[in-house]
């Protein structure tokens, strides 16, 4: 007898099975990808596409950063927000301004005294917040103290504290002061897009061993010291170099030097390239909102703290002394910005992309932090002008 029609027939896949195999495949295969070139996997690249900007301190590992054990409160006496501020051309209600901005967190210091504060939820007033390049504002501090104290100078060559990242050449020309004011001339592009998550600071942000990349990347696109732009990179050689001299993660020596001693009241993080790695120095600090705001009264009171010098008056002229022009209309110091129109208002800050602010107003003897998830680099000017205006109402 022969074999029945059903019996001989061949059986087909089912099309979701299919589709299904290939997807794991392709998922497979990205793993391995992302494994060989030391990048996250593409698990976390989905997580950090469609997480909020603040909140990407839950997709790395951490080293934690412990509140002081003598917390330092800020003096509060809460007003009212000012009604109307200047925006793009227009006056507009300054909470519609905050919310059209995406802003978790908005607080004005007048005189070290909190004098407004707004969160877009409850919750925002105690939660760490990713603060990306305000890091790097945060580093320029403990560069001022090691400088101070004669363990390092703004002519020392970065290969002389890290000799093995020496390439020859012009490479080995770089100094602590071409990082600092992002004149080290590196060609690693400051571009965030996340159609392009391994090249320039996106594959910074993404790698799994930052000092592999940072080696493989230690070519030039213009000699060191000869013009300013603006890269993450002169950052992180920066906290590696720190972390070096005082021989402890750059976590501990923040934890150490300013942490404590500012009277912190929550703990911090700093994110890693993978679990007992090294921080991504150039940005990912995440801390709370008065932390933040304690960081820019620390500046605005020229360094001290409770009457203890914290940061020399040296280093306090430095950063608030533009030397470059790092970005179009935009002067820079030892990785601080000094916004347009700095010549008039004498004012500066810690920016990070995204929105996050540490604005500093000597004149006006005012602090502002904001803390967003606002659009990369959008709208900084405009945000600047907010802050003038609100810091006019300071008396």
């Amino acid at each position: 007898m022969g074999m029945s029609t059903a019996a001989s027939r061949p059986r087909r896949r089912k099309p979701g099975r299919v589709a299904a195999a290939a997807v794991l495949l392709a998922i497979a295969a990205g793993f391995v990808f992302t494994a060989a070139i030391d990048m996250k996997n593409p698990v976390f690249l989905v997580r950090f596409l469609f997480t909020p900007r603040s909140e990407v301190e839950a997709l790395y590992d951490t080293r934690m950063i412990a509140a002081s054990s003598q917390p330092r409160p800020i003096a509060e006496q809460l007003q009212p927000l000012a009604k109307t501020v200047p925006w793009k051309g227009n006056n507009m209600d300054i909470v519609s301004v905050l919310r059209a901005t995406r802003t978790n967190a908005f607080l004005v210091m007048c005189r070290g005294t909190l004098v407004n504060e707004w969160y877009s939820e409850p919750g925002k007033k105690t939660a760490r917040e990713s603060s990306w390049s305000i890091a790097k504002s945060v580093l320029s501090l403990l560069v001022g103290q090691l400088i101070a104290e004669g363990k390092l100078s703004e002519d020392t060559k970065l290969v002389a504290v890290l000799p093995e990242f020496a390439a020859g050449g012009k490479f080995d020309e770089i100094t602590v002061r071409d990082l600092l004011d992002m004149k080290s001339g590196i060609d690693v592009t400051e571009d965030y897009a996340e159609y392009k998550p391994f090249t320039g600071v996106a594959g910074m942000q993404i790698t799994t061993d930052l000092r592999a990349y940072v080696m493989k990347h230690r070519t030039l696109a213009f000699a060191p010291g000869s013009r300013s732009s603006y890269r993450s990179i002169d950052a992180q050689y920066l906290s590696m170099m720190v972390a070096r001299i005082e021989g402890e993660p750059i976590a501990k020596v923040l934890e150490r030097r300013l942490w404590q001693p500012l009277g912190a009241q929550d703990e911090a993080s700093w994110n890693l390239d993978h679990a007992g790695g090294i921080e991504r120095g150039f940005g990912n600090l995440n801390a709370t909102p008065r932390d933040f705001a304690k960081l820019g009264l620390l500046a605005l009171a020229g360094g001290k703290v409770g009457g203890r010098t914290l940061v020399s008056p040296a280093w306090m002229a430095r950063i608030t002394t533009p030397v470059a022009e790092a970005e179009p209309g935009w002067m820079y110091a030892a990785l601080w910005w000094h916004p347009p129109g700095h010549e008039k208002n004498r004012d500066y800050s810690a920016i990070g992309v995204y929105g996050q602010y540490v604005y500093v107003n000597p004149a006006r003897y005012t602090v502002v932090v904001k803390l967003s998830d606002y659009g990369s680099q959008q709208d900084e000017a405009e945000t600047i002008d907010v802050f003038r205006a609100v810091a006019e109402e300071c008396h």
